[in-house]
């Protein structure tokens, strides 16, 4: 099993099986990732890796239609689109 850390929803805490998507534990665990389709067409479950990137699978090429290279290297990935195989923090951009 692996942790996932929500930072930005207080820092909570759950754990998941390896190979699991980031935003379908998010919303069996009430993790609080924003999203709309849940499909890679919107790009609004844009989360940001504070740590454990390298525990990310490949960017897939849905994500390449809202997030640039910038964006990957600093982090940046689409919820819906991205599978983890180790503990990671993540976070991201809330609504004012």
């Amino acid at each position: 099993m692996i942790t996932i850390t929500f930072v930005t929803n207080d820092m909570k805490s759950v754990t998941a099986p390896e190979n699991s998507n980031l935003l379908r534990i998010s919303l069996r665990e009430k993790g609080g990732i924003p999203f709309k389709c849940g499909a890679g067409l919107c790009g609004t479950c844009k989360c940001h890796f504070d740590a454990g990137l390298e525990h990310a699978d490949a960017i897939k090429p849905k994500e390449r239609r809202h997030l640039t290279d910038a964006d990957f290297a600093n982090g940046y990935r689409m919820a819906c689109q991205t599978f983890v195989n180790g503990d990671v923090s993540i976070s991201w951009k809330t609504q004012a």
